[in-house]
């Protein structure tokens, strides 16, 4: 099969122009962020904003989060689902049939966390239990049930564990969430759209080959393990899938310098020129597999909140600076609410980083600021860029 040679440059403006992020002005809406993307990775810590509002900022601007949450929980006219994609994320309401192989998996004690999987061989009877008082009684919080127990899987008690079985099961989806992110159960078919619920459900090879043609257009370029993390496949599901494609000729085999085997869709365009600045999210798609974010910026791109605080190299919650095609700074944030303050805790460039580089770090983390509502930006002198970012915010 012929191959076709990217460049690295020409990789990276791939990547970004496929997750929307090379646009100067958004063109997008949530849903079409969210389509864009096809899985928006949901966390609640919430040091500048929780980091799915993060990545839809990235791409939208200064938008409403209360879009957002109507676009997931807007009743049955919603059009964002929550389930295990790559992690806990939202995706379309259409790709709810192709996740139903995952669903069923999960009923027999597969793809779960090993400690769930084991409550549910062993407490079947409390799962049924809490599922029928649900039907009966209608939606109930994690607080409703008993919340928080002692010492169980996370702390948690054994109806949390329950309906987060449930959920993982396809037999419980999140109706909304409130005041303190708290999630809010209740059965599908009372929630979902019902073209959703009545689409046809392909077979398990189909389903993740669609899924795998999802990933790859998200992408861009990709290899295997790329697209394998970004959908949570087995490594022989993945192979399939991806060879399925191919042989469509959906997937079109690339060669990088410096790259293992790697592909991209047959539907990409590589802009010209991309001329961005954008603040990412540490669980933003463009970087939330590692290694790909490594090869395509030589950035190492790494979560440190749980590094004890004297080990941490760069902060605890630190977001990469996109410029143009490039990384070319981290930050380590803080909004402090209480006195009106975007607080920078540490500043870091990359060797590469352009002169230029601290003017627009500074212009989007005033974007920033004003868009989360905090009044002015303080930097800290920590880190080799922080006396120029300083400067460049005053």
């Amino acid at each position: 099969m012929p191959r076709e040679r990217l460049s690295p440059s020409e990789a990276r403006r791939l990547a970004i122009a496929a997750q929307g992020l090379h646009q100067g002005a958004p063109r997008m809406d949530v849903v079409g962020a969210a389509r864009r993307m096809r899985l928006l990775q949901i966390d609640s810590v919430n040091v500048v904003a929780r980091a799915h509002l993060l990545t839809l900022h990235a791409r939208l601007g200064p938008f409403d989060p209360a879009d957002l949450h109507r676009a997931a929980y807007g009743g049955r006219r919603r059009r964002l689902f929550e389930y295990w994609g790559h992690e806990c994320s939202y995706a379309p309401v259409e790709d709810w049939p192709l996740w139903q192989w995952r669903m069923k998996d999960a009923r027999q004690g597969i793809g779960l966390y090993g400690n769930l999987a084991r409550f549910g061989r062993e407490r079947r009877d409390l799962i049924d239990a809490t599922l029928a008082r649900i039907e009966a009684e209608g939606a109930v919080s994690s607080g409703d049930l008993g919340g928080r127990g002692e010492g169980g899987w996370w702390g948690w008690s054994e109806t949390k564990q329950a309906v987060e079985w449930l959920f993982w099961a396809g037999r419980l989806t999140t109706a909304t969430r409130g005041g303190t992110f708290e999630r809010v159960y209740d059965l599908p078919e009372r929630v979902l759209p019902r073209a959703a619920l009545d689409a046809p459900v392909p077979d398990r090879a189909e389903a993740q080959a669609r899924l795998m043609d999802h990933a790859l257009r998200a992408q861009g370029v990709a290899t295997e393990g790329d697209l394998r993390d970004f959908l949570r496949l087995r490594p022989g599901d993945s192979r399939a899938a991806l060879s399925r494609l191919a042989e469509e000729g959906v997937a079109v085999p690339v060669r990088i310098t410096g790259w293992p085997e790697a592909w991209m869709h047959r539907d990409a365009r590589i802009p010209r020129t991309v001329e961005t600045t954008r603040l990412l999210a540490p669980f933003d798609p463009l970087v939330w597999t590692r290694d790909r974010a490594e090869r395509l910026f030589g950035m190492r791109v790494k979560l440190e909140i749980y590094t004890p605080a004297e080990q941490r190299r760069h902060g605890y919650y630190v977001l990469p600076f996109l410029l143009g095609d490039a990384l070319v700074a981290r930050v380590d944030l803080k909004a402090d609410r209480k006195a009106g303050v975007l607080r920078v805790l540490a500043t870091h460039g990359e060797d590469h980083a352009p002169d230029h580089a601290c003017a627009a770090l500074g212009d989007a983390l005033r974007g920033m600021a004003g868009w989360l509502g905090l009044e002015r930006i303080e930097v800290a002198p920590k880190g080799d860029l922080a006396a120029r970012l300083a400067g460049a915010c005053a």
